[in-house]
C-alpha cells in the first residue's frame, strides 16, 4: 500500500501502512519500564512503583522510602501548613534551604499568603518584614514578588482581585512541585518525569507534520489510539463559494 495524493497536494497514509512503518521502530521494553517507573518515582506513586518494580522485575537506585517523605512534605504544602512542610524539609535535608534562597522566600510567601487568607493581617505584616523582607535586601528581584503578595491586604479575600490567582489551588501546587523538584534534585534524581515531555514532542511532531500530509494521528493521548485524518474533499476555494450561494438560493425559495 502506498500514499495517496489528495487534492490539498498532501499525500494521504492510510491506517494500515501507518501502523506497518511504526511496528518497524524497534522499542525495547525494557525503556518502556524505565519510562513507567521514572514518572511513578517522581511524582511520588510510592505502591505503585513498589508493584511495578516486582512485577517488571526493574532494578532501581532509588530508596522507595524516600517518596513517601516526599509525598509528605508536598501534601503539607498543598494543605497550606507550610510551617510544617520546612520542619520536615530541615529534618529530611538540613542544607537544603540554606543553599537555595529563591526556594525558601517562595516557601515563605507561600506561608504570607496562607495569613492572608486566613485574615491575619497584622501577623502577615510582621512576618513580612521579619522573615521577607530581608530576603529582598539580599535579592532584589525577589522585592516585587514580596510587594506583590503584601498587595493581597488591601483586597477582600474571597472577591474579585487581581491578585487572585496567588490564593488559588494552583499556587500552593506551583509550590509544591518547585520543592519537589528540589528535593528530588537533592538527591541526585531528575527534577520532572521524562513522559510529559514526550507528550509534549509528540504534540509538536503532529503539528509539524499535518501541514506535509494527511496520516492517522493520535487526539486523544488517554487512549493513544490512531484516528485516520479525514482526506481534505473540494469545500475551500471557487467550488465552496459556488456550493455555498446555491444553498442559500434554494433555502431563499419560497
Amino acid at each position: 500500500m502506498t500514499a495517496s495524493s489528495s487534492s490539498s497536494g498532501r499525500p494521504t497514509i492510510g491506517l494500515e501502512e501507518w501502523e506497518a512503518k511504526m511496528a518497524e521502530v524497534p522499542i525495547a521494553k525494557s525503556d518502556l519500564n524505565q519510562l513507567i517507573m521514572n514518572y511513578l518515582i517522581i511524582e511520588g506513586y510510592k505502591d505503585a512503583a513498589e508493584k511495578f518494580s516486582e512485577e517488571s522485575g526493574l532494578t532501581h537506585s532509588v530508596d522507595l522510602g524516600s517518596i513517601e517523605e516526599r509525598m509528605q512534605i508536598r501534601f503539607a504544602v498543598q494543605s497550606g501548613d507550610i510551617k510544617a512542610a520546612i520542619e520536615r524539609v530541615n529534618d529530611l535535608n538540613p542544607d537544603l534551604l540554606d543553599t537555595d534562597p529563591r526556594l525558601y522566600f517562595h516557601l515563605q510567601q507561600q506561608q504570607l499568603i496562607e495569613l492572608i487568607r486566613q485574615g491575619k493581617a497584622e501577623e502577615a505584616l510582621e512576618f513580612a518584614q521579619e522573615e521577607l523582607a530581608p530576603h529582598g535586601e539580599e535579592h532584589p528581584e525577589l522585592l516585587r514578588e514580596l510587594e506583590r503578595t503584601m498587595a493581597l491586604l488591601a483586597f477582600d479575600v474571597g472577591g474579585d482581585s487581581p491578585l487572585a490567582g496567588l490564593l488559588d489551588f494552583s499556587h500552593r501546587q506551583k509550590t509544591a512541585n518547585e520543592l519537589n523538584a528540589a528535593l528530588l534534585a537533592a538527591h541526585s534524581q531528575p527534577r520532572e518525569p521524562k513522559l510529559p515531555a514526550l507528550l509534549q514532542l509528540l504534540a509538536w511532531s503532529q503539528e509539524q507534520l499535518d501541514e506535509k500530509a494527511n496520516y492517522p494521528r493520535i487526539n486523544n493521548i488517554v487512549t493513544a489510539a490512531l484516528e485516520q485524518a479525514p482526506a481534505p474533499g473540494p469545500s475551500s476555494g471557487a467550488g465552496a463559494g459556488a456550493g455555498a450561494a446555491e444553498a442559500e438560493a434554494a433555502r431563499s425559495q419560497p
